[in-house]
């Protein structure tokens, strides 16, 4: 035959197995084709489909990581696989592992890698809770005129370049803990009419300026010009807790300035317990909201340590009170999630969590961490007409689906408050520092 023709042939028969390809089952997970990848626990079973429509051989590079067939065997042992005939999976200890299958014992088709995962388990929340940061730094927020003598008006805060969103850590050396400490820096600059020297930051770039205050002629004081500000409050939802590493995760997206909509950079803050008082009811182009607050007195939960896209961060010593379950549960990954019914942990009314039944009308494919991971739509009579759907303080709220805690809510729908946005589980686990983010080597910090 001709060595052309044959290569043809060849190319086209590789063609065609691989459309046989099928779908592969690891616990609850499911993919339209045979993936070039898989995650499982320890102790996990996958059991995996193949329209093949030959038997191909398959065999096991770390049989100490991923067993064929449940059985204890050689890294030389093989299986075979195809129509009729499922390869079965059995994960026994943390690693990675490499499936190599082959047709006709010969023929390469497809490598296919397994990382095992430890064990993983969280407690879901649910209970609403108080929010209080501090930003590293002072945020300017706006610009205003000052009145000065002959009936003049200026920002010397913009003059000096300062922007909306810029951070500004230093004033003449001197670092900015809080926005009270402003103040008398500034007076006494401008008694001596010397220029202020501020260092800020924009994004992730450093900048310095020189800032001369002017005297407020109607106020009797010196003034910047800018309007700023070191702190933001509020109320969300508390989606998990970690006991084995000591730290939660809550709110499902980052937390911004009002005014600037530039996400807050963490200086310092704490969780507390909230109590929610009464609910204004979501309506089609108005989202509704959760009004709650801060108990006095109230026990703080935790530190908050980050701000991220997922949400916020930090430490807690133990299980808040109200929650709805003592011990861990198992979490999903995003290959885990399946269009149909789940359900949701939210409080409504003081501090009782609840469950509340929704339905995943959508998943999203993600190979990287993405805030709009599943849109979901609340099915619950009773929480429908308590709230209207999503509201406004019920961002963070988990998502439990066969039994595995696989997301959090994060947005609703302006003009569909029934329907929302939700995160995967496994972004929040990664920021919280619970899992390695991808690229990182292993999966799962050791705790």
């Amino acid at each position: 035959m001709n060595p052309n023709l044959r290569k043809r042939m060849l190319g086209l028969l590789f063609m065609f197995f691989f459309c046989f390809l099928g779908s592969a089952a690891a616990g609850e997970v499911s993919n339209p084709l045979m993936p070039n990848e898989l995650r499982l626990f320890e102790g996990e079973h996958a059991r995996i489909e193949s329209a093949l429509p030959v038997l191909a051989q398959v065999s096991v590079d770390r049989p100490d990581v991923v067993q064929l067939g449940g059985n204890a065997i050689s890294s030389a042992a093989n299986v075979s696989f195809g129509k009729g005939k499922p390869l079965l999976l059995s994960s026994q200890s943390a690693g990675e592992a490499h499936l190599h299958m082959k047709l006709f014992g010969q023929i390469p088709l497809r490598t296919v890698k397994v990382n095992v995962i430890p064990d993983l388990k969280v407690i879901p929340g649910g209970q609403t809770i108080g929010v209080k940061l501090k930003s590293s730094g002072i945020l300017v927020v706006g610009h205003h005129l000052v009145s000065t003598s002959g009936n003049s008006k200026q920002s010397p805060g913009e003059k000096a370049g300062l922007q909306l969103g810029d951070r500004i850590t230093h004033m003449n050396g001197i670092e900015l803990k809080d926005v009270k400490d402003v103040a008398s820096i500034v007076e006494q600059a401008g008694k001596q009419k010397k220029p202020l020297e501020v260092t800020y930051k924009r994004g992730d770039h450093v900048h310095r300026t020189s800032l001369s205050p002017v005297f407020d002629e109607q106020d009797k004081t010196w003034r910047l010009g800018l309007y700023i500000r070191d702190s933001a409050a509020g109320v969300g939802t508390l989606t998990f807790y970690a006991p084995q590493q000591g730290v939660y995760g809550a709110l499902g997206h980052v937390i911004t300035d009002m005014n600037t909509q530039t996400p807050i950079v963490v200086g310092s803050g704490q969780i507390v317990e909230s109590s929610v008082t009464s609910i204004s009811k979501s309506e089609n182009g108005e989202p509704g909201e959760k009004r709650a607050h801060f108990i006095k007195e109230g026990r703080v939960l935790g530190n908050i340590e980050q701000n991220t896209d997922f949400g916020i961060f930090g430490k807690m010593s133990t299980n808040p009170e109200h929650s709805l379950y003592a011990e861990p549960i198992p979490v999903g990954f995003a290959e885990h999630v399946k269009e149909g019914p789940a359900e949701i942990l939210t409080v409504v009314s003081g501090q009782k969590v609840e469950r509340y039944s929704i339905e995943i009308v959508h998943v999203s494919t993600q190979n990287a961490p993405q805030t709009k991971g599943m849109v979901i739509r609340i099915t619950d009579p009773r929480l429908v007409n308590k709230t209207g759907g999503i509201v406004q303080g019920m961002s963070g709220s988990p998502i439990i689906q066969n039994g595995k805690l696989i997301g959090a809510v994060t947005h609703v729908f302006v003009n569909d408050p029934k329907s929302g946005y939700g995160c995967f589980i496994e972004w929040m686990l990664q920021d919280a520092g619970v899992m390695v983010k991808s690229g990182q080597g292993k999966n799962l910090k050791a705790s």
